[in-house]
C-alpha cells in the first residue's frame, strides 16, 4: 500500500471539482466519499441535493474564521493512498477505516482529539481513495505535520500487516515518481504495456548510458524519436530538458512533456553531468570511444567479452570496496542493463528490458556515488551501444549468455549489499532483476551450452578422466556437485579446449572458482564454463572450434555419430 502526499494547493473547490470529476483521461468511476471527519458530512458524489460547495465551505470554515493574515498561504492538504494491483478489492467501510487510520498517523485529525483538522476520504477507483483536508484546526491553530510522510508509510507498513495485503519495502524518498492514475488508464486505453512517462525513462536511461557529453546524449534522444525541449539561460547556458513522446498529446493536442527530473530524480541534467565529470577523455559521439589500456571492441561479441570482465571486477569492488565505490558501480550497472537490452537480439530483449527496468530502482540510494571508479563499467555500456544489435547465434549470441551469466551475478552482489545497508526497496528491485536475468540467461545459453555439451559427450573415457582429475583438484569441495549437474559436459570440453590452447586447467579452474558467490549459482558448471572460456580466451560457441576428429589426433576426443545429442535443460 502506497501513500503519496502530493503538493499543497490554495484553493480547495478545485481539488473537490478534480476528486468528484471524471478525470483527465475519463479514469474516475462512481466517485463518492468513504469517510470524514464529521458522519454528517455532504457527499456530491451520492446525494444529489449535495453541492461541491456545500463541502468546500464545510472543509474551509476553520480557515475562512482566521484573520486574513493569518491564514496559511497554502492550506489544502492531499493524500493519496494505492492498494498494490494484485491486492483483493477493497469495500468502503476498509477504504474508510483505512483513512482513518492514516490522518491519525500523519497528524491531521489525531485519535480523540475534538478540535482537529476537517478533512474527507473520496473513492473513484477500486485500488485507491484520496484524502483532503484543511490545514486549520478547529481551534484555530495547525496541525503539527512533522515527518507526516515517513508516518504515513509506517502505517501502511501495518496496514498491509493487518489487512493481509502485499507488503511494500519500506522507501527512503530516492525513487522514481509513480505513474498517476489518469497516466495509467490513458495508457490502457491506448493499448500500451507502459505509460508515457515510463518509456520515457527507458529511452532516457538508454541514451545516457556510457555517453560522455551533452551533444551525444541529446543525439542520442533525438535518434530516439523523442521531442526534445531545452530550457537555456539568458548567457545560454543550457539549464535543463524536458521530452515527450510524438503521439502523447493533452487536450488542447499540445505534446506531454516531462523534465528529465520527474523521470527520476538521476536523471535531472546536473546529475547525468556528474556521470561524465570525472572521465579523463573527451569522446566525439560520432566516432570509437578513445582507450589508453584496450582496443575498441570488433563487434557485438567482443564488447560483450568486455562487459563480462568489468562485471566481473565490479562485483569484487561492491563485495569489498568503500560505500560510495560500490554506488558508483552499481549506478553504472545500471546502464549496462540498459545497453544490453537495446542491442541484444530478440529471443532475450524482452527479459533484458524488464531486467533493466527493475534494476533502475536499485540504482539509487543515499549513499552518494564516487563517480570516476565505475569509468570501466559506463565504458563497457559505451562499447555495447556502439558495436550494433548483436545476432542471436554464433559468436554474439554464445558471448551474450556468457554477459548475463556475469550481469546475474552483480545484481545479485548488489541486491546483498543494498540488503546489508536496510535498503529495503532497492534489494528487493535487484533481486526482481535477477529472475528476468535468469529468464534471458536460460533463452540465450541454450544454444551454445548445448553445443559445448556435445563435444563433451565426444571426449574419450581417458580425457574425460583428466578433466574428472582437474576438477578434484581445484575445486574438490565442489566437484561431487559438479559431476552431478547436467553442465559437466560442457565444463569438461572447456577444460579440455583450455588444455589444447596451453593453459593449465587445474589452476585455470582455480582462479575462475575463487569468488564466494559461486555458492549461489543454480548451475555451478555453468558458471565456470563461461568463466574459463573468458579468462582463457576461447571463442564462446564451440562451432567455431576444430571438430572432434581434428582434435583427436592432437589429445584424445574420438568421433562419435554425427546425430544431434539434445542436453538436459537446466534451470538457472
Amino acid at each position: 500500500m502506497i501513500p503519496s502526499i502530493h503538493e499543497r494547493g490554495n484553493e480547495t473547490i478545485g481539488l473537490i471539482r478534480y476528486l468528484y470529476g471524471p478525470g483527465t483521461d475519463e479514469e474516475h468511476i462512481d466517485p463518492h466519499l468513504v469517510a470524514a471527519f464529521d458522519p454528517l458530512t455532504p457527499d456530491p458524489g451520492r446525494d444529489p441535493k449535495a453541492t461541491y460547495e456545500q463541502l468546500q465551505r464545510l472543509l474551509d470554515q476553520p480557515v475562512d474564521a482566521l484573520p486574513a493574515n493569518r491564514r496559511p498561504k497554502k492550506h489544502v492538504w492531499h493524500l493519496s493512498v494505492r492498494a498494490a494491483p494484485e491486492d483483493p478489492i477493497l469495500s468502503d467501510e476498509e477504504w474508510a477505516a483505512i483513512a482513518r487510520r492514516t490522518v491519525a498517523a500523519t497528524g491531521i485529525a489525531p485519535d480523540g482529539d475534538e478540535q482537529a483538522c476537517r478533512w474527507a476520504a473520496i473513492r473513484h477507483a477500486d485500488d485507491h481513495i484520496h484524502i483532503i483536508a484543511t490545514l486549520v484546526r478547529d481551534d484555530g491553530r495547525r496541525p503539527r505535520l512533522h515527518n507526516e510522510a515517513r508516518r504515513a508509510q509506517t502505517e501502511c507498513r501495518r496496514i498491509e500487516a493487518d489487512y493481509d495485503l502485499r507488503r511494500v519495502a519500506s522507501g527512503d524518498g530516492t525513487a522514481a515518481k509513480r505513474p498517476t492514475s489518469a497516466e495509467r488508464h490513458k495508457a490502457k486505453r491506448q493499448g500500451k504495456d507502459r505509460t508515457s512517462r515510463e518509456e520515457l525513462r527507458e529511452t532516457v536511461r538508454r541514451a545516457v548510458a556510457g555517453a560522455t557529453s551533452e551533444e551525444e546524449f541529446f543525439g542520442r534522444l533525438a535518434a530516439a524519436g523523442v521531442l526534445i525541449h531545452k530550457r537555456v539561460a539568458p548567457s545560454g547556458d543550457l539549464l535543463g530538458y524536458k521530452v515527450a513522446l510524438p503521439d502523447d498529446r493533452n487536450g488542447e493536442k499540445e505534446p506531454v512533456f516531462y523534465a528529465g527530473s520527474t523521470l527520476a530524480p538521476d536523471l535531472s541534467l546536473p546529475r547525468i553531468r556528474r556521470r561524465w565529470s570525472d572521465d579523463t577523455a573527451t569522446h566525439n559521439p560520432d566516432e570509437p570511444p578513445d582507450r589508453t589500456t584496450s582496443p575498441a571492441p570488433s563487434g557485438p561479441a567482443a564488447a560483450r567479452r568486455q562487459a563480462t570482465t568489468a562485471a566481473w571486477q565490479a562485483v569484487l569492488v561492491i563485495d569489498q570496496g568503500a560505500d560510495a565505490q560500490v554506488a558508483a558501480h552499481i549506478a553504472a550497472a545500471g546502464e549496462v542493463l540498459d545497453a544490453l537490452a537495446k542491442t541484444s537480439a530478440a529471443h532475450t530483449r524482452a527479459e533484458l528490458r524488464e531486467a533493466a527496468f527493475a534494476f533502475e530502482r536499485a540504482t539509487r540510494s543515499h549513499v552518494k556515488a564516487e563517480r570516476g571508479h565505475d569509468r570501466a563499467l559506463r565504458q563497457a555500456a559505451r562499447d555495447l551501444v556502439y558495436s550494433g544489435p548483436a545476432l542471436g547465434r554464433g559468436e554474439d549470441g554464445a558471448t551474450t549468455a556468457m554477459v548475463i551469466d556475469m550481469a546475474f551475478f552483480l545484481v545479485t552482489a548488489a541486491a546483498h549489499w543494498h540488503a546489508k545497508k536496510e535498503h529495503a526497496q532497492q534489494a528487493a528491485a535487484a533481486r526482481e532483476a535477477a529472475e528476468h536475468l535468469r529468464a534471458a540467461y536460460r533463452a540465450a545459453a541454450e544454444i551454445p551450452l548445448g553445443v559445448l555439451y556435445q563435444r563433451g559427450q565426444r571426449l574419450s573415457q581417458p580425457l574425460r578422466q583428466k578433466q574428472v582429475a582437474h576438477l578434484r583438484r581445484a575445486v574438490p569441495e565442489l566437484a561431487e556437485q559438479v559431476l552431478a549437474e547436467p553442465g559437466w559436459h560442457a565444463l569438461a570440453a572447456t577444460l579440455a579446449d583450455a588444455e589444447a590452447a596451453g593453459h593449465d586447467p587445474t589452476a585455470l579452474l582455480t582462479e575462475a572458482a575463487g569468488r564466494r558467490e559461486l555458492q549461489t549459482a543454480d548451475s555451478v558448471s555453468d558458471v565456470l564454463t563461461w568463466r574459463l572460456r573468458r579468462m582463457a580466451h576461447l571463442p564462446a560457441d564451440a562451432t567455431a572450434m576444430p571438430e572432434p576428429h581434428t582434435a583427436a589426433a592432437k589429445g584424445g576426443v574420438v568421433r562419435s555419430s554425427p546425430s544431434r545429442i539434445d542436453p538436459p535443460r537446466r534451470a538457472r
